[in-house]
């Protein structure tokens, strides 16, 4: 009877080791568990500012793509009241555009005297 209540003894001091190790391990995980759900919440957080900054974004690039839309529609009808009658004047003004030495070569001597006049 002695040895029976011995070996009962030790069994439950097996059992409470174990139930100690397992107390320890579930509240090692819970700490696991809200330091999880931290990063978690931290996450979804910043997930939904970088949305609204996303929309935001969106939304100027919206507004700026109008601007320049309706820029586009005044530019195109100031284009359209402009006189159109110099075929050779188109030229000479695309001519104004080159470098100074590629003009040059394109009129030849005869340029000196526009040259000069551009000069004064």
């Amino acid at each position: 009877m002695l040895n029976e209540l011995e070996t009962l003894s030790k069994n439950i001091g097996r059992l409470i080791e174990i139930n100690q190790q397992h107390q320890h391990a579930r509240r090692s995980l819970e700490e696991q568990f809200a330091q999880l759900r931290a990063e978690f919440d931290a996450t979804r957080a910043e997930l939904e500012q970088l949305r609204e900054e996303r929309n935001a974004l969106q939304a100027e690039r919206d507004a700026l793509s109008a601007k320049i839309d309706d820029a586009q529609v005044r530019l195109n009808a100031i284009l359209e009241k402009l006189p159109r009658g110099r075929a050779q004047g188109d030229a000479d003004n695309q001519l104004d555009l080159l470098e100074p030495n590629e003009h040059e070569e394109r009129h030849g001597a005869g340029s000196d005297v526009t040259r000069h006049g551009e000069n004064a």
